[in-house]
């Protein structure tokens, strides 16, 4: 691997404000010089037409990439796959699988992370509030935001969760969700989400399986009528619909301006909802796409990952997508499904960068080990790994071919 370490340049006082990528591969095959400072990107050249006054990193070898980020993570519940007997939700625990998640996230690429942590029921609001220091003690690596998911919202019980959702909001929940399915009024659960959202002018993530269409499109219609900018995920279910009913709901989802984010690594529920949802049937109906994640290593996925590169993996190798359009799901459509910025290797953009050992993008969705990421302009996660052969395998490899001609 080339040395990542920030390097100063020879013969000049380095600015430690600023940061050179030399020799970075970009995907229309260009091989650049990028240089960094302020958290966005100052300028873009052709390699070694940039000043060097500045730390440097070597991507002679990388892909450089915008940023991928998570939009469907959940930080209280990950990493409890392994753990016998029941979760526990006690505040230190809960800070610390989540603090452990964001990292490995990180460490795949995402800068940026959205966590939905169920509030409610005995835990009340302890989950939250570790989310929350977690994401103060992650400030400067990775953004962490924090999605409010109450449990029912109607009826007597949903008293008590519509005041748990307000105060969460103002402990500093960055978001407001829920599962509208769960609750035995999904259109009056969905109502209150909404009108939350509207006091405080927070964005709107709604966990649905999508597997009643007419349900599906009404809170479509609802949410995005009413709200721009909503999200709803994962919509796993219209996969198991007919093509025609689901076809029909995409319209639906396209009508009302909802972004729908898919799962492609098996979704957050039981094993009797997991799946994706249908992408390219979503996408050709004009539904905004982007994609996550999802459990990672918990009881809804065991071995989940948390990383955006295999989920662009799979939605090129199952889902059917251009690599490029499946990077594009976790890294412009998860960015934009979660109000960022876009992020384009061009000068005034952030810097909010991946850099992955490879030439191309689709070789780099096949197998994609090295990785160094760029975080408002600083490397903050590096990842190395290094393959190696022994002489015997190498002298069988290179004797096949002279055997093939014999």
């Amino acid at each position: 691997m080339p040395d990542s370490q920030p390097q100063p340049s020879d013969g000049a006082t380095a600015d430690t404000s600023a940061l050179l990528l030399c020799g970075a591969r970009l995907t229309d095959g260009r091989t650049v010089d990028v240089r960094l400072g302020g958290g966005r990107i100052e300028a873009v050249g052709t390699a070694g037409s940039l000043t060097p006054h500045c730390a440097r990193v070597d991507l002679n070898g990388y892909l450089l990439l915008p940023a991928p980020a998570e939009p469907h993570a959940h930080g209280d519940t990950a990493l409890t796959g392994d753990s016998p007997g029941p979760v526990s939700y006690a505040p230190e625990d809960v800070q610390r699988r989540a603090t452990e998640a964001a990292l490995l996230q990180l460490g795949h690429g995402a800068t940026a992370l959205r966590s939905h942590v169920r509030i409610g029921d005995v835990q009340g609001l302890g989950p939250l509030e570790a989310v929350l220091q977690a994401r103060r003690s992650l400030r400067g690596l990775v953004d962490l935001t924090a999605v409010a998911v109450p449990r029912r919202l109607t009826g007597l019980a949903g008293a008590d969760g519509l005041a748990m959702l307000r105060d969460a909001v103002k402990m500093g929940a960055g978001v407001v969700g829920g599962c509208p399915d769960a609750d035995p009024d999904p259109t009056g659960y969905a109502e209150t989400v909404l009108e939350v959202a509207a006091e405080h002018g927070c964005p709107v993530d709604l966990h649905t399986h999508g597997d009643d269409p007419a349900r599906l499109a009404r809170l479509a219609a609802m949410a995005g009528g009413l709200r721009p900018g909503v999200v709803l995920g994962p919509c796993a279910g219209l996969a198991r619909l007919p093509h025609e009913v689901a076809a029909r709901a995409a319209e639906r989802l396209a009508a009302s301006g909802v972004t729908v984010v898919c799962l492609p690594q098996g979704g957050c529920g039981g094993m009797e909802l997991r799946g994706s949802a249908p992408v390219r049937l979503l996408r050709a109906a004009g539904v905004r796409v982007a994609a996550g994640g999802g459990a990672l290593r918990d009881v809804s996925n065991p071995v989940g990952r948390g990383d955006p590169l295999e989920a662009a993996y799979l939605l090129a190798s199952q889902g059917g997508l251009r690599a490029q359009e499946a990077y594009e799901a976790v890294a412009a459509g998860a960015r934009e499904a979660m109000g960022l910025p876009e992020v384009r290797v061009e000068a005034g953009f952030p810097a909010e960068l991946l850099a992955v050992r490879g030439e191309r993008l689709a070789g780099v969705l096949s197998l994609a080990y090295s990785r160094i990421v760029v975080h408002r302009g600083r490397v903050v996660a590096r990842t190395s790994a290094v393959r190696e052969y022994c002489d015997s395998a190498v002298a069988v490899a290179l004797e096949l071919p002279r055997q093939g001609r014999s």
